[in-house]
């Protein structure tokens, strides 16, 4: 664990019907960590993240990140800051089908008003860094998985983020394609001192982290912790 906590939960509770999907959870991850949290499906890893990128907000518990309170904030804050500190990557990417590799990891910087030749010049290094350039002009249906994901983690980074959420981003990869996205995502996060937390099912992917937590019917424990 590095010395402070950039972002951190505290008691964190959420439900969704009758189902507890959060039980008094706690983390904290700091600047430039590698976190990893596992566990099995419906243990509460995503839900977890999800309060803690501002997507959802918890019923009970704080969320504060670089000391403010992200669940007492408005949406509108909330969105904002999202959009500046945070990159988010799913377990299948949510690429816009309809955009070129290219613009889609060009987007958040034009959402942000950024110039189109100034966002694609800077759309194409981050495709170079994940090692997709040839694939700038291709759709996501015309990609492989591993391509698709890894043009998914050039747009998360693309706003050079401070923390980056990594929901299962492997989950529909096989094993070589898995090391080559997770060498190139943490390489990248040491790189510029991004935290990073992933949520995972996968020792491989568990592995790239330096520290990990083990979930359960939706609290946090230490990894080797038994419930």
């Amino acid at each position: 664990m590095k010395d402070t906590a950039l972002l951190s939960g505290l008691g964190l509770a959420k439900t969704y019907g009758p189902t507890r999907a959060l039980r008094d959870a706690s983390l904290e991850l700091a600047a430039g960590e590698i976190l990893a949290v596992t566990g099995t499906s419906g243990s509460g890893k995503s839900t977890l993240l999800h309060c803690l990128a501002g997507i959802v907000r918890p019923e009970k518990g704080t969320v504060v990140y670089d000391g403010t309170r992200l669940d007492a904030i408005s949406d509108k804050r909330l969105s904002e800051l999202r959009r500046s500190d945070f990159g988010v990557v799913f377990q299948f990417g949510q690429l816009i089908p309809e955009l070129t590799a290219l613009d889609n990891v060009a987007l958040p910087l034009l959402l942000a008003g950024r110039r189109r030749d100034s966002a694609w010049a800077q759309a194409r290094e981050w495709l170079e860094r994940f090692g997709v350039l040839a694939q700038e002009a291709l759709r996501p249906g015309e990609m492989s998985g591993g391509q698709s994901q890894r043009v998914a983690l050039a747009r998360a980074l693309i706003t050079q983020p401070r923390v980056v959420f990594a929901d299962e981003p492997t989950g529909s990869l096989d094993t070589l394609t898995t090391e080559q996205v997770m060498t190139a995502l943490t390489r990248t996060a040491r790189d510029t001192n991004t935290a990073l937390l992933l949520v995972t099912h996968d020792a491989q992917v568990a592995a790239y982290a330096d520290r990990e937590v083990h979930m359960a019917d939706g609290t946090v424990r230490p990894a080797g912790v038994a419930a």
